[in-house]
């Protein structure tokens, strides 16, 4: 291993690696551990170090909640409390004042971190003499517990003050603290799109990019937390009592609340407490309160299909009284039967001859489009009033792994944003097609180009236009990029006033 210049932080002196062309440090803490009285609070400033830190190898990730997917892609070690840092990959130490891509990962705000070597900086910051920097922010109950007027939103205040120390210190790593796009994917779409409407954000970051950002649930809940205590024996809202709990028991109590409803994939959230997050941020974007934020924001085609494929009584929906089933499915979101009836007649129309009209099919695209479409749309509807540099993508490429049966599913982009695709936990998921690299390069040439303008062209694509309401011009990402306007805008009105 080549060893960088010694860099003197906020934080303290630290040195990284050099590799294949580039300056990379790993495992900077930017917090103190949140760990006894810290636990649950707002993080804290990590206290400036006197030894030079070797900042060589990742550090701890946060204690990660179980769900399906780990036993594909594996689980993430070592866990640990003491989990408060970052990641950055630069071309070289210098005064270039590079932009800066600020990745904030996904896993339903249970799972995941920066170090996950899917997130590796490395191709990205090569290929676009761009500086990345990834983390990790607490997940689960310990990031998300929600009292009022005691805790909330801890795991958000993790990614305020990872910005904060970008913001003090990127530049001696040859980044720009004015030029930094927060780009994230799923939980980390939600958290991207959060921060927007964050008071303490504001200023801290210049662009989005918004990948699969689920739909943002404006009720304030304190369930998960009443359960989580009440499993632990912990008399409602002792929190002191429930900072001398194990973190490995508090997370027992979590994958049990999981289990006993898997539906709620988000019980762990970002909540709008009226004080770290006062609005809901789709209010933010038609206040015009992100209107200096440009703005890009996509889904892909088959969301759902991850979640649905191991599920039965999708899997059976062909075969019995599927319609039957979808009817349910919208009941429970407040739409009645009469309603829901014209939706699967407006879904079934609107796919003829151009996708499946199987029931398994029309649930899938109605479950898309409720958890992601729909609010993805609503968001560049109002920001592309204020904004011109608002921009939308739809990820089509479908996966050839388990027979077919994922199509373009939710997660499926990553590895061709970081170009990271023979990451071991998405080799099944991607295959080996010899064209693999050439998306990749074009959707990361796209994701560079936003980083340093605020516009997705280049030469490797079809015009990108912006998105507003008349032409909702979208950008289909699949072997080639092409450009559709109005794409299935039929199902997008079916959901008119129904949510």
């Amino acid at each position: 291993m080549n060893k960088s210049d010694i860099i003197n932080t906020t934080s303290g002196k630290m040195y990284g690696s050099k590799e294949n062309g580039l300056v990379i440090f790993k495992g900077i803490p930017y917090a103190e551990p949140p760990i006894e009285e810290l636990r649950f609070s707002p993080p804290v400033a990590k206290k400036p170090w006197d030894d030079v830190l070797e900042a060589t190898r990742y550090g701890s990730c946060a204690y990660q909640g179980y769900t399906q997917l780990e036993d594909f892609t594996g689980k993430l070690k070592p866990e640990s409390e003491d989990c408060l840092n970052l990641n950055i990959w630069a071309p070289n130490i210098d005064n270039k004042k590079r932009p800066v891509m600020f990745w904030l990962h996904g896993g339903a705000f249970i799972f995941g971190g920066g170090v996950d070597p899917m997130y590796d900086g490395s191709a990205l910051s090569r290929r676009g003499d761009v500086v990345v920097v990834t983390i990790n922010y607490r997940l689960g109950a310990l990031g998300y517990l929600y009292l009022p007027d005691v805790t909330a939103n801890v795991g958000q205040l993790d990614q305020i003050l990872a910005l904060k120390w970008v913001q003090d210190n990127i530049e001696l790593f040859g980044g720009d603290p004015n030029n930094v796009t927060i780009f994230g994917e799923s939980a980390g779409g939600y958290s991207v799109v959060a921060l927007a409407a964050v008071p303490a954000a504001k200023g801290l970051f210049h662009r989005i990019i918004a990948q699969s950002a689920p739909a943002i649930d404006p009720k304030i809940t304190k369930k998960p937390t009443k359960k989580i205590m009440r499993t632990l024996g912990i008399d409602k809202g002792d929190i002191n009592a429930l900072r001398k709990i194990s973190p490995e028991k508090i997370i027992d109590a979590q994958n049990k609340l999981s289990a006993e409803d898997p539906t709620n994939l988000l019980a762990f959230r970002p909540l709008i407490d009226g004080e770290t997050l006062p609005i809901h941020p789709l209010k933010a974007f038609q206040n015009g309160d992100c209107k200096d934020i440009e703005f890009m924001i996509g889904t892909n085609l088959d969301e759902a299909k991850l979640f649905t494929a191991l599920d039965p009584e999708i899997g059976k929906m062909n075969h019995v009284d599927g319609e039957k089933l979808i009817i349910g499915f919208l009941g429970r979101l407040g739409i009645d039967f009469t309603k829901g009836k014209e939706m699967i007649d407006t879904y079934k129309q609107a796919r003829e001859g151009n996708f499946s009209t199987e029931p398994k099919e029309i649930m899938n695209a109605l479950i898309t489009d409720y958890i992601f479409r729909i609010s993805t749309i609503r968001l560049l509807e109002e920001q592309s009033k204020h904004q011109p540099n608002t921009y939308n993508y739809l990820f089509t490429w479908p996966s050839p792994g388990f027979n077919g049966d994922l199509g373009a599913c939710h997660a499926l982009e990553l590895p061709f944003v970081f170009n990271t695709l023979s990451y071991p936990g998405f080799k099944e998921f991607v295959g080996n097609s010899p064209d693999l690299n050439a998306i990749s390069h074009k959707i990361m040439d796209s994701w560079i180009a936003f980083a340093h303008s605020g516009n997705p062209n280049h030469d490797g694509i079809p015009k990108w236009p912006s998105y507003d309401i008349e032409k909702r011009s979208t950008m289909l990402i699949n072997h080639s990029f092409k450009v559709v306007e109005k794409f299935q805008d039929k199902e997008r009105a079916a959901w008119d006033e129904k949510i």
